[in-house]
């Protein structure tokens, strides 16, 4: 029985303050422990600290973040460390976004090390893969998902792949129009767990979640969660309303 991760990716969103209003204003039976239910927020870097201080005592909301160097320290001015994370308490951090490949010239090879690294720090790591638009109508995602998933997780053993969370996203289906149904979801969703036990073991693969990252939102989330190898979402601009939150931890919990 695989638990459901409602994770919210914060982006470039919600500075200090916001960060500190969203935790007041965050429904207290969101905080609560809920079983089958695991949630968490990334906020960006600058609003780690206020998220620990804000978020409520005995909360089981957990926090990540939405990106990390693979170095220990050193030269690397304006990068964040797994050790820096780990200080400050955080759970997850979010690995190969589709932004961070687009915008930033990030590939597999460089997810591969900072999925190694975060594994080596005691963090888990929510691993992205996704198609764009001219490839899924070039009928070429399965085979970008599928290079994605084995380039992101290069040289793991079994034992690791129990420690990371994988999250789909049909970049295509996010700012462009256009939209992913449930059944596509869970078309991407198998496949990706098909190739998880090719590359590992049935066993393990059948035990990772997989999250969908393509807008879900409290309208659509309840269709999307009952979807078979849909484990949670990766959550954008739902994430950033306390209420929408709120409103998808309680979806997921009646999953």
């Amino acid at each position: 029985m695989r638990s459901i991760l409602i994770a919210g990716n914060w982006k470039m969103n919600m500075g200090p303050k916001e960060t500190a209003d969203f935790f007041a204003q965050l429904e207290d039976a969101a905080h609560k422990e809920i079983t089958g239910v695991e949630a968490a927020v990334c906020p960006p870097f600058v609003s780690l600290s206020t998220a620990f201080s804000s978020r409520k005592a005995g909360s089981a909301v957990k926090i990540g973040a939405q990106n990390v160097h693979y170095e220990d320290n050193g030269a690397f001015t304006g990068e964040i460390s797994t050790a820096m994370l780990k200080e400050l308490g955080c759970d997850f951090v979010i690995l190969g976004h589709s932004e961070r490949r687009e915008y930033f010239g990030e590939d597999d090879k460089i997810i591969n090390k900072k999925v190694k690294k975060a594994l080596a720090e005691g963090i888990t790591p929510i691993v992205c893969v996704g198609e764009v638009l001219s490839e899924r109508k070039d009928k070429r995602h399965f085979d970008v998902v599928k290079e994605q998933t084995a380039g992101s997780l290069a040289g793991l053993s079994d034992d690791d792949l129990r420690k990371i969370v994988i999250a789909y996203e049909p970049v295509w289906a996010i700012g462009t129009g256009e939209t992913a149904s449930p059944e596509q979801a869970q078309e991407m969703h198998s496949f990706i767990r098909g190739e998880l036990t090719s590359l590992f073991s049935k066993e393990v693969a059948d035990i990772v979640r997989i999250l969908y990252g393509g807008s879900m939102k409290p309208g659509n989330a309840g269709e999307l969660l009952q979807q078979p190898d849909v484990d949670g979402g990766l959550i954008g601009g739902a994430s950033l309303k306390p209420s929408d939150f709120s409103n998808l931890i309680a979806i997921a919990s009646e999953q």
